[in-house]
């Protein structure tokens, strides 16, 4: 298979990073980093954590950044690119391919003037993220290492400089698709198309119209993504920031910044203090993925035949496939959530109630749904502002349970496999950031331990499983985050 360094410009361009000083790794992957087969003297060898921080080359292989541009709040924005992340790798794994690539690793042509830095802060939180979300099952890039540096690097206060490699089968976005339809070439805009076909869907290459293939592969891309979006609603999980640059072509959960795991339940909860519309609430997420996929398949229509009549109608064919996708995923998803074996009539207006009273009372939403599948779910009819109007709904949802025939020992064992106990909570997350600003990693250690058994319910963590006092004013996060 072609590498996407092999393809060459304009796809990706040699960039050297900017090595950084005093580097120090605070977190490595073993488990990552023994699933990928890396060898190990790149990995425990005396020059990991320089290969790690970008201070050395990956053997036979030039770092690499790449063009892309985006639809950044509704508003396209022509060139963007890697501007502080670099392809350091692409290598073959018994999973497939997997590009390992720094996000931090100094400033590109792409940077557009910034510093090409991040920060530890914001490196911890896009660690955390992304293992807690592969511990969840939810389509995510990983996390191999984190290496930190005291190089002073300035915020929106005077912070230290650190890198996060990270793993995926590809970075590639809707934006590089966006880039090449509006920048490059028909021709470009084919080559990539094609390579990530035969590189990451290569079940479709049996298809032998050019044509019909890539369509094929776009609803694919397009279901893969309300799929994506429907796992982020049943968990409360709010990206904050999904322009069309930061969704994965391979709808992968992609660029953790201010994003943010909902508590207390509002369906207008907006987890991104720089969204000052609200176009990222949580409740608008499912139609921003859809848009998002509507500026995606404008970016290829040319690629679905050289009619353009005829293009246009199989691009018009593809705007109903999110729609579809989506209602499936998360109706499934809503009722696994609820123990019920098979989506029925009626589902949606139980599960809708059930939103409603947790809104009114402003349930956490973790919390509630792990609570429903423990041995009496009547407890917690005190949490709710209307306490009689959850005993209805638990009435329903049990006369529901029982009409499936389902086993009530089973469908709580089902519910515990479904709803978590510990999500990433903000003030989790900037708990063990405070503690690693002051040298001491221990908090940091230990909650990366505990997201990677989010289904558990320990006595000894039960503290990761609560929210955040109700006293404490929410923990604001931005886009610089």
């Amino acid at each position: 298979m072609t590498s996407l360094a092999a393809l060459g410009l304009p796809f990706s361009i040699p960039v050297a990073p900017t090595p950084l000083p005093a580097p120090v790794r605070l977190i490595g992957n073993e488990a990552l980093a023994t699933e990928l087969q890396l060898p190990r003297n790149l990995w425990n060898g005396p020059d990991a954590t320089e290969l790690l921080a970008g201070n050395r080359a990956w053997p036979d292989y030039g770092a690499r950044a790449t063009a892309y541009a985006g639809h950044q709040f509704g508003r396209y924005t022509r060139q963007l690119g890697d501007g502080r992340a670099l392809l350091i790798a692409e290598i073959e794994t018994p999973a497939g391919p997997r590009e390992l690539q720094l996000k931090g690793a100094g400033p590109t042509p792409y940077a557009r003037g910034a510093d090409g830095r991040a920060v530890l802060r914001s490196s911890i939180r896009e660690y955390l993220a992304s293992e807690a979300m592969d511990a969840l099952g939810v389509p995510t890039t990983r996390a191999l290492s984190l290496v930190a540096s005291p190089l002073a690097v300035q915020r929106e206060r005077t912070e230290t400089a650190a890198v996060v490699c990270r793993v995926a089968p590809s970075f590639l976005r809707f934006g590089h698709f966006e880039y090449h339809a509006r920048s490059g070439t028909p021709a470009q805009l084919a080559v990539l198309a094609d390579h990530v076909i035969e590189r990451h869907f290569a079940h479709l290459l049996d298809t032998a119209d050019t044509f019909e293939r890539r369509a094929l592969w776009l609803s694919e891309v397009i279901e893969r993504q309300a799929r994506l979006v429907a796992m982020w609603q049943t968990l409360g999980f709010c990206h904050g920031v999904i322009n069309t640059d930061n969704c994965s072509i391979l709808g992968l959960t992609l660029d953790y910044g201010p994003f943010g795991f909902m508590e207390r339940f509002r369906s207008h909860h907006v987890c991104n203090q720089s969204d000052t519309e609200g176009r990222y609430a949580y409740a608008a997420q499912p139609a921003i993925g859809q848009w998002n996929c509507a500026r995606l398949i404008e970016a290829c229509t040319s690629l679905l035949h050289d009619d353009l009549a005829t293009a246009a109608v199989r691009a018009h064919a593809l705007q109903t496939v999110y729609e579809r996708a989506y209602d499936r995923a998360v109706m499934q998803r809503w009722c696994a959530k609820l123990g019920l074996l098979e989506v029925r009539a009626g589902d949606a207006a139980l599960i809708n109630r059930l939103l409603t009273l947790m809104q009114q009372g402003r349930c956490d939403f973790t919390q509630t749904f792990r609570a429903l599948g423990g041995d009496d779910p009547a407890v917690m009819r005190t949490r709710f502002a209307e306490p009689g109007q959850f005993d209805v709904w638990l009435g329903d949802w049990r006369r529901r349970s029982t009409a499936e025939g389902s086993d009530d020992r089973e469908q709580r064992a089902r519910m515990r496999r479904t709803n978590p106990a510990i999500v990433l909570r903000n003030d989790l997350a900037q708990t063990a950031i405070d503690a690693a600003e002051r040298g001491d990693t221990s908090e940091l250690m230990a909650l990366v331990r505990v997201l990677q058994r989010p289904f558990d319910a320990r006595a000894a963590d039960a503290r990761y499983a609560e929210p955040a006092a109700a006293h404490r004013p929410a923990l604001e996060v931005s886009c610089s985050s």
